[in-house]
Parts: structure tokens; C-alpha cells; sequence
């Protein structure tokens, strides 16, 4: 989600003294000390929910605070996040436009892209101080500390993310190009606030104008995705109604403060330290000794590894640079080419996003209100016929392949890889046996999981770098900040749509399409193959969840059901060309130039759709074994 095909490249220049070097220095410090304070926060987290856990369940003496406490953190730490990620360039955004204009014209892009995001943030910033001083007067129920310890989060980060614009601006190279986008920036701001009376006459039209125009032309010009919302939210609220912008601020809180949302980044912190302490590459090791010696058996390795690893880490992104450095140099050997591999691990991205605990199926639940449980046990059983379609596609593919330099891997060899793989293996059997039988909550469950790798690298695979810790966490603070600022300004956007009675026009047309709850899923999958692509998966889901799953059950189309096709569908959009920033991320960790893979990928899309139909019109895959 935030590979190089994605992220914002400010140019820099090193000046060697005066008001730039002094700028450098500001910057640099004011990025590590953000940096380490997230990095503190990660560890405080994992050590307060790792410690309700065990005293409600171990000690019999439940801490009613921790919850709490973890929740003022995690919106700080959604922040900071959020800060390191614009510092970095690692907001999600479309890229397809700006990779295919000529130089000059992508500086322009990029700066009207930093640009547009100061604007909202020093737009935003007075609301936020408002909201703040407003929740000072409400005390906590459990920690009884005023409210602003956690409201002030928003403030202070979005602040200090105008620092950062700043001084990344100061520091640019192209001053000419930026000051341009600067300019056209403000006037664009000023004509919309001097059409602000002809706006106001224009009702519903307005939805067109602001979250169709003003959105398409943010997401294409590069903007990054979480500001494209809040740009055009901020301004249909502030120019086409009397709604105070403190609301929206509220909005933007709720979507970053679910609990069950700290989830995304432990499980990214955990899908780090599955590769660092060996994990991964000992399940491989023993996948490739039961298959290597078949025709497109390490193909087959790859997509029951993609399986095995998604069950864990819950990052596609996580998953793949697990899985690209252990595979691919011996698929080479074998003869394979970069660009099929690139197409079958971008294809196993899609084919993986509802083994649990993957960050899509806790995002929907949290968004939607379906059971987070039924989610995890909904997941497992269709991710497995996708797998089968894909394979169907590498046994046709390979069915020539050559394998007489192939040495069939004795079985006591095969039962010592099992050894050492079966503490790895039964991690993602530990993670969803805890959260189907009540042991710990989906966001806790990701504690234990960190603990039982951190305890299996240093006893039993003896494989732990200290020194990869610091760098792992501030990669996690930095990709969850992404992730979450998306959701909280995509929430804002839903309920400013369902305000404005979109979402009960939307209900109504739906509800009435041809074909009755089967003609709804097509249309769905449809819309959400498009949605995947343009937007990504997440805001997708957080945007237009709340809004089609109320008609999804008005036609007794069941939650998980409805939940596992549109992941699916958005998964496809997501990882398929020429607009799905998956399919660049796995080109960017396989090292592979994307237009190697284009023509080998569409067999496997094909393979995918027709694993999503029969997931569609089988109910039963999706549900047979929820309780």
C-alpha cells in the first residue's frame, strides 16, 4: 500500500549553511523525536493490552483502564503516524497520471500536491483546537482524566504535520514549480469561496461538485487519498452548509478511536517480526519440500505461503516481503520469469485478503458492525477456492515444465522441515482459536501474537536482531498513520454524504435493481472492483460500507457473505492493472519492472473472478461455519 509506485518523492538539496542548513537540522530532529515517541507509543500499547490479557485471564483481576489508556494512545499514535508518513512520502495515492507526464509537469503535480494538503491542514487546524477545548470538560469513566488528553492528539498532529509541509517546501529544489502550484492552489481556494453563494443554490448538485469533481481531480492530480477526502468534505461543508467545522473534526476522532482499529498496527508490527525471527521462511522451507519436486510446485508454494503468512501478519505488504527474498531466487533458477511471478504474487495478494486477521476484515468490522469472530471464520474457506482457481491456472501453465535437475526431498527430511515449521504454522490457529472462544478481543489477540513470535525467535529459532526493532516500529508507526488518517477522513465523508441523504437515495436505487439480492452482488462487485482500483481498498470499504450493507440486508443477503464478496472484489481491483497500487507494490519488492508482469497477469485476474463468482452465488463457502 505504500511501495515506491505510491509515494510522494519531495525533491531535496542539501544546503551547506545559513537559514537551509538550519531547516535540514530543524527537520531532521523534529523527525526523530516524532519518530521515537511513536515508537514508544507501539511498545506501550502492546505491553498495556498484553497485560489485560493476562491479568483477566490469568490472574482473574480485569483492569478496567487498559481499554481506555489504549485508546488516548492510539489516536496519538494515528497521528505521529500520520506525521512520519507525510515527512517520508508515504500517504497513499494514486500515482497513474503523474507517472505518465513528462518531468516538468510531474514537479508541477507534486507540488500542487503538497500544497493542497497544507491547505487543509491550516484550514483545519483552528477546528481542531476548538474541539480539543471543547472535550476538556468531559471526564473519562475509567481513568477520570479530562478528555483533552486525547482530543489534543488531533491538534498538535495536524500542526505538526504543517511544520513538516513547511520545511519539506523550504527545502525543495524546484521553487519555481512549487511557488506555481502554490498559486493555482490559492486560486482554486478563492474561487470556491467566492462561488459560495451560487453553491448554496445548487442542493444535491453539490455532492457532484465536491465528492465526484473535487475528489476525482485531487486523486488523479496525486493528492494523497486521505486529503482528497478531507478537502472535499471540509469544503462542501463549510460552502453548501451550516454543519461548524468542529463536527467534522468529531466525525474524523470517531473513525481513528475505534478500539478494535489498534489491531492495524500490531498486525503490522507482527507480520515484521514473522520475517525477522525466521518464521516465514521455515513454513516455505516446508511447503517447498512437499511441492518443489512437482511441476509449478513452488508456484504452488507461493500460494499456499501467500495463505499461510496472510493468516499471520494480516499485510499484504508485510506478506510479500516475507515471502519474494526466500522464493523467487529459486523459481529463477528453475527457469521461471520475473514477470510471472510477479503476476501470481500480486494475484495471491488479492486471493488473501480475508484469511484472518487481515486489516480489511477488522476495518469492515468495525465500519459496519459485523462480528468480528464470524469475520475471521467467514474468511477461511473462500480464500481457499480462490487459491484452487490460481492453481488451476499454474498447473496449465506449467505443465511442461522440466524437473529432471529436480531432487524429490526425502520424507524424514520433509518431517524434520515440519518440526521446525510446526511452531510457526500453529500461529495463526493460536490467533483465531483466541478470538473465536472469548480469550482476547480482535485488538488484543495481536499482543499475544507479538509475544509468542517474540518468544519463538529468541528460544526457538534463535533468530532476533536487536538493532531491526527501532526501524520496524517507526515502519509501522509510519504505514498504520497512513492507514488510519484515510479511514478517519473517509468517515468523515460517509457522514457527511449520509447527512446530505445520499445514502438513502443510494438505498432506494439499489434496492430497486434488476435480479433482486444476486443483481445486487454483481452490481456490488462491479462497483467495488472499480472502487479498489481508484481508491484502494480501505477508504473504499470505510466509505461506502456503511452506506450499501443496510440495502445488502434489506435483501437478506447475509453480513459475512456481503463482507467476504466485496473484499474480494476490492482486492481484485486492488492488486490487478493498470490502476491498482497493489500490483505496483508487488512489482516494487519483487524488483520487477511493472510492464514484465502485465502480460501474464490476466490469466490469473480471470482465475480470481471466477473464484469470486462462485463465492458469490455459493452462500454457503462464505457462511457454512459460522455458529
Amino acid at each position: 500500500m505504500t511501495d515506491p509506485a505510491v509515494m510522494i518523492q519531495t525533491p531535496t538539496t542539501t544546503v551547506a549553511s545559513g537559514p537551509g542548513k538550519r531547516v535540514q537540522v530543524a527537520d531532521k530532529t523534529l523527525g526523530r523525536c516524532v519518530e521515537l515517541v511513536a515508537v514508544a507509543l507501539i511498545v506501550l500499547e502492546v505491553v498495556i493490552l498484553f497485560s489485560g490479557v493476562a491479568a483477566r485471564y490469568v490472574l482473574h483481576v480485569p483492569l478496567v483502564w487498559t481499554d481506555e489508556l489504549a485508546s488516548i494512545l492510539f489516536l496519538w499514535l494515528s497521528m505521529l503516524g500520520a506525521v512520519i508518513a507525510l515527512r517520508r512520502g508515504q500517504h497513499m495515492r494514486m500515482t497513474a497520471l503523474i507517472d505518465r507526464v513528462s518531468p516538468e509537469r510531474r514537479v508541477l503535480l507534486e507540488g500542487f500536491a503538497a500544497s493542497a494538503s497544507l491547505a487543509f491542514l491550516l484550514l483545519f487546524l483552528y477546528p481542531a483546537f476548538e474541539y480539543a477545548y471543547e472535550e476538556s470538560y468531559i471526564v473519562t469513566p475509567a481513568l477520570e482524566i479530562s478528555n483533552a488528553w486525547h482530543a489534543a492528539a488531533l491538534p498538535v498532529g495536524i500542526a505538526l504535520m504543517i511544520l513538516t509541509s513547511v520545511f519539506r517546501m523550504v527545502m525543495t529544489d524546484a521553487r519555481k514549480q512549487l511557488l506555481t502550484s502554490l498559486v493555482v492552489t490559492l486560486a482554486l481556494l478563492a474561487v470556491f469561496w467566492l462561488a459560495q453563494p451560487m453553491l448554496m443554490g445548487l442542493g444535491k448538485f453539490n455532492l457532484v461538485i465536491f465528492f465526484v469533481v473535487v475528489v476525482a481531480a485531487c486523486v488523479f492530480s496525486g493528492v494523497p487519498i486521505a486529503f482528497s477526502f478531507a478537502l472535499a468534505t471540509f469544503g462542501y461543508l463549510a460552502l453548501t452548509t451550516q454543519t461548524p467545522m468542529v463536527v467534522m473534526v468529531g466525525r474524523l476522532n470517531e473513525g481513528m478511536s475505534h478500539l478494535i482499529l489498534l489491531a492495524v498496527p500490531l498486525f503490522i508490527f507482527l507480520g515484521a517480526l514473522i520475517e525477522m525471527t525466521g518464521m516465514a521462511r521455515a513454513m516455505i522451507q516446508f511447503l517447498a519440500s512437499c511441492l518443489g519436486h512437482v511441476r509449478g510446485g513452488l508456484s504452488y508454494v507461493l500460494v499456499g505461503a501467500m495463505y499461510l503468512v496472510s493468516g499471520i501478519s494480516g499485510s499484504k505488504i508485510a506478506d510479500m516481503a516475507a515471502i519474494t527474498p526466500v522464493l523467487f531466487p529459486e523459481m529463477e533458477k528453475r527457469g521461471a520469469k520475473k514477470g510471472e511471478l510477479v503476476a501470481l504474487l500480486s494475484a495471491t495478494g488479492a486471493q488473501t485478503e480475508t484469511i484472518p486477521p487481515s486489516i480489511v476484515l477488522i476495518t469492515i468490522g468495525s465500519v459496519t458492525g459485523v462480528s468480528i469472530a464470524a469475520l475471521f471464520t467467514g474468511g477461511i474457506l473462500p480464500a481457499v477456492v480462490l487459491g484452487l482457481c490460481l492453481c488451476v491456472v499454474v498447473g496449465w501453465r506449467y505443465r511442461h515444465e522440466d524437473l529432471s535437475k529436480v531432487a524429490k526431498v526425502p520424507r524424514r527430511d520433509i518431517f524434520r522441515f515440519l518440526l521446525i515449521a510446526l511452531p510457526a504454522i500453529s500461529l495463526p490457529f493460536v490467533i483465531r482459536a483466541a478470538v473465536v472462544e472469548g480469550v482476547a478481543t480482535a485488538t488484543e489477540v495481536s499482543t499475544i501474537g507479538v509475544v509468542y513470535s517474540i518468544l519463538l525467535g529468541l528460544l526457538v529459532y534463535r533468530q532476533f536482531d536487536w538493532k531491526r526493532i527501532t526501524p520496524i516500529l517507526v515502519e509501522t508507526a509510519t504505514l498504520s498513520g497512513a492507514i488510519m488518517l484515510i479511514i478517519g477522513c473517509a468517515t468523515a465523508m460517509a457522514w457527511a454524504l449520509t447527512q446530505s441523504g445520499f445514502s438513502s437515495d443510494l438505498a432506494a436505487l439499489m434496492a430497486n435493481v434488476p435480479g433482486g439480492s444476486y443483481g445486487f452482488l454483481i452490481i456490488s462487485v462491479i462497483a467495488f472492483i472499480i472502487l479498489g482500483s481508484i481508491l484502494e481498498g480501505i477508504p473504499a470499504i470505510v466509505l461506502f460500507g456503511p452506506l450499501l450493507f443496510p440495502v445488502a440486508r434489506a435483501l437478506h443477503i447475509h453480513d459475512v457473505h456481503y463482507s467476504i464478496v466485496v473484499i474480494f472484489a476490492m482486492g481484485i481491483g486492488l492488486f490487478a492493472p493498470p490502476f491498482g497500487v497493489g500490483y505496483y507494490g508487488a512489482c516494487a519488492i519483487g524488483k520487477v519492472n511493472p510492464s514484465e508482469g502485465m502480460r501474464y497477469i490476466w490469466g490469473y485476474v480471470a482465475a480470481l473472478l471466477v473464484g469470486l463468482m462462485i463465492v458469490t452465488f455459493v452462500p454457503w463457502i462464505s457462511t457454512g461455519f459460522i455458529k
